[in-house]
């Protein structure tokens, strides 16, 4: 583990290198610390403390530089308040919430208060969504009272206490881990509509919420979506033209990701295989088993083998 403590002067340069290149504005008298665990090649887990107001910037030519690493970022507020803007979106921030950026687009962030926070910073190609759905999901607001919230953030803080005891594996596949509870987390982000979205985009975020909220169902299909939200097939498939996919893609891959959460999570590992496909709403077994070989190259159960039980008990 690295350890920074700097004042305001100091901070522009230990911001830049301890996460990623910003502009950093504070008060000189200022004082604070970073601490950064190494999770592996791209993914690093830092816990951040200050004393007072902070404001950043990640300028347009700062994001247009970074293809070469392409990073995410998601903080969780530990405490202290916040708030956060990019893509026109907005987010506020409290103790307990979460949010997500993306390094490859301009962003300000302000905190007016004395605060910490929790920030995950991985290789954008380690979050298992689609490109338009990683955007999609950014800088909205993760509430704290989300049951995934509290197990990511609780999950976060003790890996952070615990990572310099582990094996260089252990903390790759840790890493790995939470990165999927993340995933899980995005699902309970607070929907918000930028500004000038006219009522189709508000109609596909209602629809994908409904679609996450409602994984086990196993009626939920295409047509019962549509019916749902008063609309025709046809224009289900319409709507989600927009974000790359189609109502039956997104389905099967949400439930996917959800199964993937499950198997990798050591308070499941007594659920068999067909527990686990009824749980994301797969009504037949075989189904789930092909599903799940050809999104992600193994079975189910080589996936449990691999992320569950490889490098030995979890953090």
């Amino acid at each position: 583990m690295q350890t920074f403590d700097f004042s305001g002067e100091e901070l522009q340069d230990v911001a830049s290198d301890a996460v990623i290149p910003q502009v950093v504005r504070t008060y000189p008298d200022l004082r604070g610390q970073v601490a950064v665990q190494e999770l592996g090649a791209t993914v690093t887990l830092c816990r951040s403390r200050w004393g007072g107001p902070i404001s950043a910037v990640r300028t347009d030519r700062m994001a247009a530089r970074s293809s070469a690493d392409n990073l995410m970022l998601f903080y969780v507020y530990m405490a202290g308040q916040g708030h956060m803007r990019q893509h026109d979106r907005f987010a506020e921030l409290a103790a307990g919430t979460g949010v997500l950026k993306e390094a490859r687009s301009p962003w300000k962030w302000v905190s007016p208060t004395e605060a910490g926070t929790l920030t995950l910073r991985f290789s954008r190609e380690l979050l298992p969504l689609r490109t338009t759905e990683i955007t999609e999901s950014c800088v909205r607001t993760v509430d704290r009272a989300a049951p995934a919230m509290q197990m990511l953030s609780g999950y976060l803080g003790r890996l952070f206490e615990v990572a310099e005891d582990l094996t260089a594996l252990q903390r790759l596949d840790a890493g790995r881990a939470g990165i999927d509870l993340l995933t899980m987390a995005l699902r309970d982000a607070t929907p918000s509509v930028p500004g000038g979205d006219g009522p189709d985009e508000v109609l596909l975020e209602m629809m994908r919420v409904h679609v996450r909220e409602h994984l086990a169902d196993p009626d939920l299909r295409v047509q019962e979506l549509a019916r749902r939200h008063h609309v025709s097939v046809r224009q289900a498939y319409t709507l989600f033209e927009r974000i790359g996919t189609t109502p039956g893609a997104y389905l099967r891959e949400q439930r996917l990701l959800a199964a993937r959460a499950l198997l990798a999570d050591p308070r499941h590992d007594w659920r068999r295989m067909p527990d686990i496909a009824a749980a994301v709403g797969f009504r037949d077994h075989s189904t789930f088993e092909r599903a799940f070989r050809r999104q992600y190259g193994t079975t189910p159960a080589g996936w449990r083998r691999e992320h569950l039980h490889h490098s030995g008990p979890r953090p």
